[in-house]
């Protein structure tokens, strides 16, 4: 009430400025601490009201308020013409629709029907009794969100009998609630960027938005206003031509339509599967396809229509085709392009033009291939190899004669070694002869003429000694013998150091040291 007389109070001056003082409304504005447009709107409602300066002296609040804010009348309803408000409701959800346009075409179909005001406050309050978790905001085809279930599944291994919990990934379109969802073991990239592959493929199409939620996966750096997109996702949101807009941080409107569709996979899925025992993460995925069509099939009581019905009236149609080909998973790493001109992906090395040597380049490694980019062009491509420690190295790739940059050579490695000791030395001639080109013993050659830095001269010498006697001359062997100090043992005189230590079934052969 009090509120309501400062309204009021408000109201007077403003029309005390206006008819008394004759002031303009921007200055009314200015002086009552409102804006001009409802500055503009009272002096307009008080002279629909045929209200004049000064006020009746005798005139309440109240009586001020039913003048400037009379009530409306509910609008008569014509039964005979009375629109289709839930065919009303779902029309707007599509392209280009609006109310003006269905009241057009209403109309046309019934010349004595309501005018156009009238219209549109009944479809407003049809419309305002729908649950407003329920109504629908999205246009049609606009929007896919995206999100986990807070629960997961248990699935056992039928072998160990080990058990372990199913990720259980959701997919909602905007306009017509219809949904997608799977298990999968993990919610890393892999299985992330796949979810939405396999979702585009059981919608049939593709829409222009896709919402998550601010899950690590996808979204490296949360904010409100410049979420940062991890470099995978924003390539796959590129393959299917989509927008990510992650969901606001505490925001929780911008995914409520995947939050009541994880709800409904909960109550309708989840819980109808927990007692249940899964051995495989395929029969898990059977089983909620099934409750899935289900779901999808139910009947939403605000609408009278299942989401499967409304998914084939309202979004199925707007949807953006496929594209030739699902995108196919790659992961990107920043490296940098060592001395050799190879850089290192999964402890493979791959081979890129020398002379791009020493800059920064992206690799991006999908199951098949491995490519190189720099300053945003391909450089190289190799086939992906699983083959630990070794080289794929490309011949256009090399430097003439096969050395590197004149201050780079095998010659200037085992003069290094040198001062350091014969044993050091022996290891790096080994390591250069163990390779088909000389620049790829480079990078192991600079880590272990390194370690006489790291533990001393002595100690790296000692090392190698112990090395060249077990025949390993690898960076790998080298450093694994100073970290577990091996080369400290006491040996008898012309004894070899390994003939020290105890047989047995977990000491690695000299095969794993090179």
């Amino acid at each position: 009430m009090p509120q309501e007389r400062l309204t009021m109070r408000k109201i007077r001056e403003i029309l005390r400025l206006k008819w008394e003082l004759q002031l303009s409304e921007r200055v009314i504005a200015r002086s009552c601490s409102t804006s001009r447009s409802t500055v503009a709107d009272y002096i307009r409602r008080a002279a629909a009201a045929g209200l004049t300066w000064p006020l009746p002296e005798n005139q309440s609040d109240s009586q001020l308020s039913e003048l400037l804010y009379p009530k409306t009348q509910e609008p008569t309803l014509k039964a005979t013409f009375l629109p289709d408000w839930e065919k009303t409701h779902l029309e707007l959800r599509r392209k280009g629709v609006t109310l003006r346009l269905l009241w057009v075409e209403y109309l046309e179909k019934y010349p004595q029907g309501y005018g156009y005001s009238q219209y549109c406050q009944l479809y407003r309050n049809w419309a305002g009794k729908i649950q407003p978790t329920m109504r629908l905001d999205h246009k049609a085809g606009e929007k896919m969100f995206v999100d986990y279930c807070g629960q997961t599944i248990s699935v056992i291994d039928p072998t160990t009998g080990e058990i372990q919990e199913a990720e259980i990934f959701v997919a909602v379109l905007g306009a017509s609630s219809y949904t997608y969802v799977e298990a999968q073991w993990h919610q890393d990239l892999s299985n992330w960027t796949g979810g939405h592959v396999r979702a585009y493929l059981f919608f049939g199409g593709v829409t222009e938005v896709v919402v998550p939620d601010n899950l690590k996966a996808g979204v490296t750096h949360p904010s409100r206003y410049d979420p940062e997109i991890n470099i995978t996702y924003l390539e796959m949101a590129e393959h299917y031509g989509v927008a990510v807009v992650p969901a606001r941080v505490a925001r929780p409107r911008d995914k409520s339509k995947v939050e009541v569709g994880v709800q409904n996979v909960e109550r309708w899925i989840l819980a109808r599967l927990r007692d249940r025992k899964f051995f495989s993460l395929l029969e898990l995925n059977q089983a909620i396809r099934e409750l899935l069509n289900d779901l999808n099939d139910r009947k939403m009581e605000h609408l009278g229509k299942s989401r499967r019905e409304l998914f084939e009236l309202v979004d199925k149609p707007a949807l953006k085709p496929l594209p030739a080909t699902p995108y196919e998973f790659a992961l990107w790493k920043k490296a940098k392009i060592s001395i050799d001109y190879h850089v290192e992906y999964n402890d493979h090395y791959y081979s890129v033009p020398c002379q791009l040597y020493p800059a920064d380049v992206m690799i991006r490694a999908s199951q098949k291939m491995v490519e190189i980019y720099h300053d945003g062009k391909q450089v190289a491509v190799h086939p992906h190899s699983q083959a630990k420690g070794r080289h794929s190295t490309l011949q256009e790739h090399m430097p003439s004669d096969h050395q590197f940059y004149s201050e780079w050579s095998p010659q200037r490695f085992i003069h290094w070694a040198e001062k350091i000791g014969p044993e050091t030395t022996k290891v790096v001639q080994l390591e250069f002869a163990s390779k088909q080109h000389p620049e790829q013993a480079y990078r192991s050659c600079l880590g272990i003429l390194g370690f006489a830095k790291k533990y001393t001269p002595a100690r790296l010498e000692s090392a190698c000694h112990y090395a060249l006697a077990n025949e390993i001359h690898s960076y790998r062997g080298i450093k694994n013998i100073l970290v577990s100090q091996i080369d400290q043992l006491p040996s008898p005189e012309g004894a070899s150091q390994a003939s020290l230590l105890p047989p047995h079934t977990n000491i690695r052969g000299k095969e794993y040291y090179n």
